[in-house]
């Protein structure tokens, strides 16, 4: 089984070499009566009937050619090129002799002067006459079969644009896929060590309410693909359950504020993009001192941008020393990077005031969460 489908027949579709072989043809033929008509041939009407019937000969024959052709669509280039112009010399002389038999043999009395008699007379005058017309025919098939390898080669290169661009999209997804992933067990982990230091306290009634707590959180933010975006009403209200769970083991220190406009309430966020800012929050500066922190949770408009700012006012923050896991906020740089390129970014550091601050900024995107 294929990772993708396949774009289907390659090489040029029966629709646009039928145009451009109608479009060469009509070409060939404008120019060819208008020569007639500079020159001033005798019966014009007449070799303009027979002059369309060889071309909508030509027009099967060069129909049949495209359909040689596009048997060595899978070969390498310069066979196909070989092919190309090797092939164009039999048809040619099909041409050729088709246009000599319209001309010369079907009621040849319309050019029945006597210049023309004595030259059809002489030895071998038609297999000269037809070598000598498919030679330059050969040149105007060999333009055509040029034009087809060109628009072949330009049907190839499209097929591979998008096969590329849907490789680099799965291989977005999967990156996207495995980031968000990285999340839950993040999250877990540290939910459960707080879980079993409250068992080991004897705080039965705590840890109860954090495994409620934990049970709404993981039914809440495990119903969604973890590819689509989600309003950032739903993404706050997952902070606020986390940090109803945090709030068990931190019943006095930790202290949220959540000031988001109403006007953003419905812009699209990845799924769980706050949840390792606000672990950190927790982690460093919370859980460092046994003062009251502040956690306070803010977003704004700027134009076509989204700022999402996360403080606390911990005395604390995290250091050059503070490693972590490695997954934190370079698994939300990794995201925003991943889902909006240089349009997603996230700066951070410590506070002039005290604390730590984490600034997310995305574009407002209304639709598709």
């Amino acid at each position: 089984m294929t990772l993708f489908p396949d774009d289907g027949d390659r090489g040029v579709s029966p629709a646009i070499a039928l145009y451009s072989i109608l479009g060469f043809w009509l070409f060939y033929t404008v120019l060819v009566s208008l020569r007639a008509a500079v020159v001033g041939f005798d019966s014009q009407m007449e070799m303009a009937a027979r002059r369309m019937v060889v071309a909508v000969i030509g027009i099967i024959i060069t129909w049949i050619l495209y359909l040689v052709l596009r048997r060595f669509d899978q070969r390498p280039l310069a066979l196909r090129v070989v092919a190309a112009f090797s092939l164009a010399a039999p048809f040619a002389l099909a041409m050729a002799a088709t246009n000599y038999y319209m001309f010369n043999v079907y009621d040849p009395t319309m050019f029945a002067d006597a210049e023309m008699q004595k030259k059809a007379a002489e030895e071998h005058y038609a297999l000269i006459s037809i070598v000598e017309d498919a030679i330059s025919r050969f040149f105007f098939l060999s333009a055509w079969a040029g034009l087809y390898l060109a628009l072949s080669y330009a049907s190839e290169a499209r097929r591979v644009e998008r096969r590329a661009a849907r490789l680099e999209q799965a291989a977005q997804q999967a990156e996207l896929r495995s980031l968000r992933y990285q999340v839950n067990p993040h999250f877990l982990f540290n939910t459960l060590n707080s879980l079993s230091s409250l068992v080991m306290k004897d705080r039965r009634d705590e840890a109860e309410q954090m495994i409620m707590s934990l049970s709404n959180f993981y039914r809440t933010s495990l119903t969604g693909d973890p590819l689509d975006d989600v309003p950032l009403a739903e993404e706050v209200h997952l902070q606020k359950l986390y940090l109803d769970i945090e709030a068990v083991r931190f019943p006095d220190r930790l202290k949220t504020v959540i000031d988001i406009p109403p006007a953003l309430l419905n812009a699209c966020v990845p799924g769980l993009i706050l949840q390792p800012v606000v672990e950190n929050a927790i982690k460093y500066g919370v859980s460092r001192t046994a003062q009251p922190v502040e956690i306070r949770i803010t977003a704004r408009e700027d134009g076509d941008l989204m700022h999402i700012n996360v403080t606390d006012d911990g005395p604390n923050p995290p250091g050059q020393g503070d490693g972590g896991s490695g997954i934190g906020l370079a698994n939300v740089r990794d995201r925003l990077t991943a889902r909006f390129g240089d349009r997603g970014r996230i700066v951070y550091g410590p506070r002039d005031g005290g604390g730590f601050a984490v600034l997310l900024t995305l574009p407002i995107i209304r639709r598709g969460c």
